[in-house]
């Protein structure tokens, strides 16, 4: 019997769900809560409502390929499997911008907030306890890590619910009890379709994790029923909690206008829960980059083993199973490494480009569902076209239009990142000529059952 480690399934729908919850960080909406609203001249709640809608197209690919593709690596995966093995391997090293940099971002957020409450204490301390708890808890397994998150996830959700309660309780005690039914968190002051637009654009920012669950499919229990579930599921509940916060904060703040507004919800907080409230407020923000820390280092290690495993990457390092506890270890260490650069950046330039390569993936995804569609016709099997077909090609049209309003810097490290991967690809496929390694997939598909 073979001894070899592999990745053993463990995870069921809950645990997937407070997963890709976490990697999407519910408290963030009151994060950015003032920046949404300025964009959007107060009509943050339908900025919020039109990202949720748009993404659900997208969301409805990624588990379309989960189900067909139970195997980690998610876009990466997906797109070697339907379209080809070079375009798979430009996915993947597209996707490792989000992946591999959105942890250091997360780190250097929680960061920056210990260290304004803190300031005697240097930064890199702050950033080294964020790494390495994170790294320890992921290395010991993902249960371990899942159940940690449950913990942490459930006080982001209680501040939230509070967050609510006293948003509402400050509307009624100003404005009675008809102040509660009012549209204007979705018709803003003065708000315009195309500020709306360009909210929606930063709202959808948010959503970056949704996906992220697909790269923990083989350590889940009947993938291919689990995981497309989950899919749908984070994607709807953060929304609708991101809908339902920026409706109730913007009751309590109509319009766009702030003296801060990259502080807008901690002075939110202080003003309808006083000073107390807003310590804890601020302690919530810091757990919830925590617990977004275990899950997006955990998914991007997962996305670097499944290449390390397939050779893209050196297989040796980064397609390795640590024995005890079945985890790529070297492939979470060398996120913990890649993290370590936060300690020599600021917040504004780390997230400059981190969306770059999540909206490559997303766009390649709802292509790959189309791809799959014509390839399953032909081979005679009828999948129903509206899951398949339109929505796949919704999706490339509005995530499209979400990467086109990228800056200008966000696309230029982007495609330098791009660049890269193509010099690698040419060089590892002899001009290529061939495609690059990859394992059977039904080796693939036997890892990824119960």
């Amino acid at each position: 019997m073979s001894t070899t480690p592999s990745l053993t399934p463990t995870l069921r729908l809950p645990s997937l769900v407070i997963f890709g919850l976490a990697y999407l960080t519910p408290l963030i909406v009151l994060g950015i809560f003032g920046v949404i609203a300025s964009q959007t001249g107060g009509a943050s709640a339908s900025a919020y409502l039109v990202a949720l809608l748009a993404m659900l197209f997208t969301a409805n690919s990624y588990g379309r390929m989960a189900a067909a593709y139970p195997a980690a690596g998610s876009a990466y995966t997906y797109v070697r499997r339907t379209i080809d093995g070079r375009v798979g391997f430009l996915v993947g090293w597209a996707t490792m911008l989000d992946y591999l940099f959105l942890p250091m971002v997360i780190w250097l957020i929680g960061g920056s907030y210990l260290q304004a409450q803190f300031p005697s204490v240097p930064m890199p301390v702050w950033i080294l306890g964020f790494i390495v708890a994170t790294t320890i808890l992921n290395i010991v397994g993902i249960k371990v890590a899942d159940r940690v998150n449950l913990v942490l996830m459930s006080f982001q959700i209680l501040v939230i619910v509070f967050f609510v309660a006293l948003s509402l309780a400050s509307v009624v005690g100003a404005q009675g009890t008809g102040g509660l039914a009012s549209a204007s968190p979705f018709t803003g002051i003065g708000a315009t379709a195309s500020g709306i637009a360009g909210g929606a654009a930063i709202a959808a920012y948010s959503f970056l994790g949704f996906d992220a669950v697909t790269t923990l499919t083989e350590e889940t229990v009947e993938p291919r029923r689990t995981v497309p579930k989950a899919i749908m599921l984070v994607a709807l509940i953060g929304g609708g909690i991101f809908v339902v916060v920026a409706y109730t904060v913007q009751l309590v703040h109509p319009g766009g206008v702030f003296e801060n507004s990259d502080a807008a919800g901690f002075e939110i907080a202080q003003h309808i829960g006083g000073n107390f409230f807003g310590a804890i407020f601020l302690a919530a923000l810091v757990i919830a980059q925590f617990t977004s820390g275990i899950a997006a280092q955990a998914a991007g290690s997962r996305l670097l083993y499944a290449m390390g495993r397939d050779g893209v990457l050196p297989r040796r390092f980064f397609g390795a199973l640590n024995a005890q506890w079945s985890t790529p270890v070297f492939s979470i260490l060398a996120i913990a490494a890649v993290g370590l650069i936060a300690m020599f950046m600021d917040v504004a330039t780390s997230t400059s480009f981190i969306n770059f390569g999540a909206f490559i993936a997303f766009i390649m995804v709802n292509a790959s569902v189309i791809v799959y569609w014509v390839r399953e016709r032909r081979a005679g099997k009828s999948l129903n076209p509206l899951l398949y077909v339109l929505c796949p090609g919704i999706g490339v049209l509005v995530i499209g239009f979400l990467l086109s309003q990228l800056d200008t810097h966000a696309v230029a490290v982007g495609s330098i990142w791009l660049a890269i991967g193509v010099a690698i690809l040419g060089i590892t496929t002899k001009g290529f000529r061939r495609q690059p390694p990859q394992m059977a997939l039904e080796e693939l598909e036997t890892s990824g059952q119960q």
